[in-house]
């Protein structure tokens, strides 16, 4: 009996649970549903879009060598998907839909809608735990709640992952070949403009590249992960994120290479890998916290009582920030980097983050939107969960006394100044003491094509303290609304 596949954020054949199950069960077909207007709602980049479209084309063509046939479909938003679905179901006779789990209320209502469609035409819906290494709601406190803190929540998951490790699946065998042939995936989509090809390149598509990229962090770089992440001038990250957003790659085969490395061991070993551990589980628990805490994707702080926080109404600000030009050279470099190739390093997503919502007092709703409509690995949960961490608005939220100092982070992270020249060329011939903080050359700053700093840091930071300090309390069990 014939299924179908409907892919979503799992564009891969290795390691997709969903597909296997449907080989499984049957002659299997795929669909893509393309959504402008859904995109466009949610803030999705236009490199992202044009970054599920090469790696889209490219599943096409391995789920040709298993005879899988893609259909592409297309609607505005996600309420007309149901019908979409049932379209195809009937037009090809399935018997079944299989699908990876996806997380966000809107997400779930999709999904929700389409199982309840298709089985009113007896259609059988399956989901399947594929884009995360654990079931949401199988990792709680001992009050049966989500957790709130991510040292409780990795101790648990490590425990559950020692006993009872995720497999990472083959591709499946290929079928018998079906009648029917594969669509054409698009080059791009109305509404989402095609990006440099610099910035392309800097992301070639594929699972291929995705598992070259993430064997070579493994071979060449992961061990000192630790000593070299916070450091924006050095290859140290794995830069893995877009492809693990677009679901190239999988989590499982991300913790197995990690595991490969460091000879099983999930908190002990070599210091370099159970740290880049840690960042796959931070990447577990926001999605976890997504689904416990339904607020976090209505655009609501997790922090109930921020939500009176007097932000300030700063356009011209605001618009400074997202030009990179407040005049402080690490801020203005990172968001620099955004716009020209579609992903910020992390410990710099922190430092533009605590400056727009602490220095600036500016919404950190107001950042998070515009990180998502840069962003290449732009995701929900994590980014959400970041902009709230670093606003002190979020679970496990920094303290809101502790605020980031961009200079003494630039001196501190980039002493040579090698990533603010590289973003910032007006002011590569300055000495490394005078590149971050060129305001300090007091007369000869003006013969610089350089902006002023924008705000007073010191005085800044007091503000944004103060404003925390006079916030009402609320009890812990409103978070759940």
């Amino acid at each position: 009996m014939t299924q179908l596949l409907w892919l979503r954020s799992d564009l891969r054949v290795t390691d997709n649970t969903a597909l296997c199950a449907a080989m499984a069960s049957g002659p299997t077909l795929a669909v893509y549903i393309i959504t402008p207007g859904q995109w466009l709602a949610h803030d999705d980049a236009a490199c992202k879009v044009d970054f599920w479209l090469r790696n889209l084309a490219s599943l096409r063509d391995a789920l040709a060598r298993l005879n899988v046939p893609l259909l592409l479909r297309q609607c505005d938003r996600w309420d007309e998907v149901p019908a979409v679905l049932l379209h195809v179901c009937t037009e090809q006779q399935v018997a079944a839909l299989h699908c990876n789990a996806e997380y966000g209320i809107h997400e779930e209502r999709r999904d929700q809608a389409s199982a309840r469609l298709l089985e009113q035409h007896g259609i059988g819906f399956a989901a399947h735990l594929d884009q995360l290494l654990l079931q949401p709601g199988s990792l709680l406190t001992q009050a049966g709640n989500y957790f709130q803190v991510f040292s409780q929540f990795r101790k648990v998951c490590q425990q559950r992952l020692h006993r009872s490790l995720p497999a990472c699946l083959p591709a499946p065998p290929a079928q018998a070949p079906l009648p029917l042939a594969s669509d054409t995936v698009p080059a791009s989509v109305p509404g989402f403009a095609v990006p440099a090809e610099s910035l392309r390149l800097l992301w070639p598509a594929g699972e291929a590249q995705a598992q070259r990229r993430l064997q070579q962090f493994a071979d060449e770089q992961m061990d000192a992960y630790d000593r070299q992440r916070d450091l924006p001038a050095v290859p140290g990250t794995s830069q893995l994120s877009a492809y693990l957003a677009a679901g190239v790659l999988s989590p499982r085969q991300c913790l197995h290479a990690a595991l490969r490395v460091n000879r099983g061991e999930f908190d002990s070993g070599n210091p370099g890998v159970v740290c880049w551990v840690n960042e796959l589980l931070w990447r577990e628990f926001y999605k976890h916290v997504l689904v416990g805490y339904p607020r976090v994707s209505r655009h609501r702080a997790f922090r109930v009582e921020t939500e009176y926080l007097g932000w300030r109404h700063a356009p011209d600000e605001l618009a400074a920030w997202q030009d990179g030009r407040t005049g402080i050279p690490l801020v203005d470099a990172a968001m620099r980097q955004l716009r020209a190739t579609g992903w910020m390093h992390n410990r710099l997503r922190m430092v533009v983050a605590m400056f727009l919502t602490k220095n600036l007092l500016i919404d950190w709703r107001e950042g998070e939107r515009f990180f998502m409509r840069h962003l290449i690995d732009g995701d929900l949960a994590a980014n959400n969960g970041g902009w709230q961490w670093s606003a002190s608005t979020g679970t496990d939220a920094v303290p809101y006394f502790r605020l980031f100092n961009p200079l003494s982070q630039a001196q501190r992270f980039d002493a040579e100044g090698r990533f603010i020249r590289h973003w910032l060329p007006e002011l590569a011939d300055l000495s490394d003491r005078d590149l971050h903080n060129p305001a300090a050359l007091g007369g000869l700053f003006g013969a610089l094509d350089y902006p002023p700093p924008m705000v007073d840091l010191s005085a800044s930071r007091e503000r944004a303290l103060q404003a925390f300090k006079h916030l009402p309390k609320f009890p812990r069990e409103s978070l759940h609304v």
